[in-house]
């Protein structure tokens, strides 16, 4: 099968298109045929040298497409089921024709989305549910009407997470106040369209803006910087209140402001996989995404589509290390299938 793989860490200079066989899935797992995929910073970050050192490699985390065969034992899947995954940070990933991927962390691709807008939804998506329900503990509305009176701040609402984010607490969390950060015309847009309530100018003091809107903040989720953001958190937050992060440090953290008997937690969504810690919920969480997309609740954060090479995923990567993409960049592969 053919891939784009790279036989060191370095720049978007070390991609190279290659072949390796094509797997063939058993117990568990389900061989896809890719036909979109995008890219997280995850992906600049192992790229570059992080996290893995074993080469070749092959980057590619999210991904949609089709099933092509399954294990013995997959009990949720069949040949020819659209789905959309964000696989293992240890095995080879989505930069491929097909990808073995463990049934757990599947889920079925939203019926209304093409390939490519699919592509963009899974590390986002799962990143901000397991953020927001399971470590801030936000609990699920039961009615759909219901109103959560609380208030979230989220740092780098334009982001793919925080995107996703907005979107699940303002329309799915139903609170009442959903604050993001933002400094650009174009990002502040983006983060109402997702439907936060508020946004804040991150070039300035942002306890003085909330002071001005007489807002006070019960949760708190970190999606940019959390050395420079925590803080601030620690100093904005109400007391008992919930901070997350997302964002690895270089360096220790300052846990020295938390007397308001804060709790602090960190979200990295590989780890139910890198553990084998409650993996099903991967899926129920992505089957429940794709069904709040297709009810016209959730909205895809795609904003640009390349098509899939070598020149195209260095031109993906490029956009996302810089920092400055807003949603989701996904690679279109129906030319590869």
């Amino acid at each position: 099968m053919k891939v784009i793989l790279q036989k060191k860490g370095g720049d978007v200079s070390v991609f190279e298109e290659g072949t390796l066989p094509k797997p063939t899935p058993t117990g568990g797992d389900l061989l896809i045929r890719n036909l979109a995929v995008s890219v997280n910073p995850v992906d600049y970050k192992v790229r570059s040298g992080g996290f893995v050192n074993t080469y070749p490699l092959v980057l590619g985390w999210d991904g949609a497409g089709v099933v092509e065969e399954v294990g013995e034992n997959v009990k949720n899947y069949r040949v020819g089921d659209e789905v959309m995954y964000s696989g293992s940070l240890v095995r080879p990933g989505s930069n491929a024709q097909y990808t073995l991927v463990d049934e757990r962390i599947v889920g079925k691709k939203p019926k209304s989305l093409s390939y490519s807008e699919a592509a963009g939804l899974p590390l986002t998506a799962l990143t901000a549910w397991e953020a927001l329900v399971e470590q801030l503990t936000i609990p699920l509305p039961e009615a759909k009407t219901a109103k959560n009176p609380k208030t979230l701040l989220i740092i780098n609402g334009a982001g793919g997470v925080g995107s996703l984010a907005t979107q699940i607490a303002s329309k799915v969390l139903n609170l009442t106040n959903v604050i993001t950060t933002a400094s650009r015309p174009e990002t502040i847009e983006w983060c109402k369209k997702m439907g936060a309530t508020h946004v804040l100018n991150h070039h300035h003091d942002l306890k003085q803006q909330l002071t001005e809107l007489n807002l006070s903040v019960d949760y708190i989720f970190i999606c940019y910087s959390t050395e420079k953001y925590l803080p601030i958190a620690q100093d904005i937050i109400k007391p008992f209140g919930r901070i997350v992060t997302i964002v690895e440090v270089e360096k220790p953290l300052p846990f020295s402001d938390m007397t308001k008997s804060l709790s602090f937690s960190w979200e990295f969504m590989f780890a139910k996989s890198m553990y084998n810690h409650d993996m099903l919920s991967q899926s129920v969480i992505l089957n429940r995404i794709a069904d709040l997309v297709d009810a016209g609740i959730l909205q895809t954060t795609v904003t640009e589509t390349l098509e899939f090479s070598v020149d195209g995923l260095a031109a993906a990567h490029r956009k996302v290390e810089n920092g400055k993409v807003i949603g989701k960049i996904t690679l279109d592969m129906a030319h590869w299938a």
